[in-house]
């Protein structure tokens, strides 16, 4: 193949399966709504199923919904049908998806999820199917055709069951008032999670690790507190212990600038008055808008009562947490 043909052979691909994606938003009726209020009325778990190419759709459709507040998980329907059905519990839902309606391994689940009072939802391209006919809801999932040029492997049907089923777990995620930060909780371990979750006093640096002098500290002395501690600056505190200044790299060229023999003076001389701090419980993510926002490098944090440095954060323990 050329490549203009090969582009236009991908653009084709698109195509079949936008439409058959946009074909589902017209066929959508009051069997959506029912799924839906099944879904959200579920007292159990949602449990999706299906075989094949439409398994690894479900598989899709089951993290989805459990990321956005729908506790659900796959169930194979093969291997349910050798003993994971052990998984499924009443006050379940069951969510089968199968594009031909007649996968054997979804039909031998029947028996069981009848028995046990369990609602069906079915997503299918055949309305005429054995397993439309079993289902207490089915929703319309058919495509006029493949992508495939052999019409032989599922592309336009799978992709409008994994549209069907974002559309499931947006509108749940909707009707439950689901928030970012319940999203965050399901997923600390992702950006989102931990701008949302990291609090300033999870990644301050606390103790020994404070660089601090005292306002009657050598200037000379105050360097080696800069220097060892690696920051790039200090604190200075009063006779009570409270945060008054903060001596940084700037504050001594400038210093420098006007006074060449600095070491002769003392913190108080040359520190730069009420630095900026910030709460212990600040999330992370707001502290590093402060930064942004002065623009400075770190920030002391405070305790409530006596203004006393418990910790201090840097732009890099942000940056190394993950957070932008």
């Amino acid at each position: 193949m050329r490549k203009l043909d090969i582009l236009e052979r991908a653009k084709d691909v698109l195509k079949v399966e936008a439409k058959g994606i946009s074909a589902l938003g017209e066929r959508l009726n009051d069997s959506f709504l029912c799924a839906v209020d099944l879904l959200h009325a579920c007292e159990g778990k949602v449990v999706v199923t299906g075989m094949g190419k439409s398994g690894i759709i479900c598989r899709k459709i089951a993290a989805t919904l459990a990321s956005t507040g729908t506790p659900s998980f796959f169930l194979h329907a093969g291997e349910g049908i050798h003993g994971d059905l052990g998984m499924v519990m009443k006050g379940d839902v069951i969510v089968a998806v199968s594009n031909s309606g007649e996968t054997e391994e979804i039909l031998k689940l029947l028996p069981h999820i009848k028995l046990n009072g369990l609602k069906l939802i079915v997503m299918t391209g055949k309305l005429e199917s054995t397993l439309a006919k079993a289902g207490d809801v089915v929703l319309d999932v058919g495509v006029k055709e493949e992508a495939c040029p052999l019409g032989l492997a599922p592309t336009a049907s799978t992709t409008a069951a994994l549209a069907m089923g974002d559309a499931l777990a947006v509108v749940l995620l909707e009707k439950k008032e689901f928030k970012e930060q319940d999203f965050a909780r399901r997923h600390p371990g992702g950006i989102l999670g931990r701008k949302l979750l990291l609090r300033v006093d999870d990644l301050m640096k606390k103790g020994d690790e404070i660089p601090l002098v005292k306002e009657d500290t050598p200037l000379n002395e105050a360097l080696f507190e800069i220097t060892s501690k690696r920051l790039g600056f200090t604190g200075v505190v009063d006779a009570d212990g409270r945060l008054v200044g903060v001596i940084t790299d700037g504050d001594l060229r400038r210093g420098l600038q006007k006074n060449r023999d600095i070491l002769r003076l003392q913190a108080a001389d040359l520190m730069t008055r009420n630095p900026k701090t910030v709460p212990a419980e600040m999330l992370a993510a707001e502290a590093l808008h402060v930064m942004e926002q002065f623009p400075i490098t770190s920030l002391f944090i405070q305790d409530g009562e006596n203004k006393n440095p418990i910790g201090v954060i840097h732009l890099h323990d942000i940056i190394k947490a993950g957070i932008v």
